[in-house]
């Protein structure tokens, strides 16, 4: 589930292992790419967390954000 705070909507995925997780962001890389959105993103292991904000909002949670999120869920 999303939640947003700090000016920010994250989320914290687990998967069975790294192959997963990284075929996981880069499915989100091509929705992201299309979107001209990119999030800011860590993975270690098969975690990734992902922070989504617009930089050009001034870093604050819009429509923008929240459409790749919806998107990014459909990639689950």
């Amino acid at each position: 589930m999303w939640e947003e705070k700090n000016n920010k909507l994250y989320r914290k995925f687990s998967f069975k292992n790294f192959s997963e997780a990284f075929a996981f962001m880069t499915r989100v890389a091509m929705e992201a790419e299309k979107m001209d959105h990119h999030p800011l993103w860590t993975n270690v292991y098969n975690n990734v967390e992902v922070w989504l904000s617009t930089h050009d909002a001034g870093d604050i949670v819009t429509d923008k954000d929240r459409k790749l999120a919806k998107k990014i869920d459909a990639l689950l």
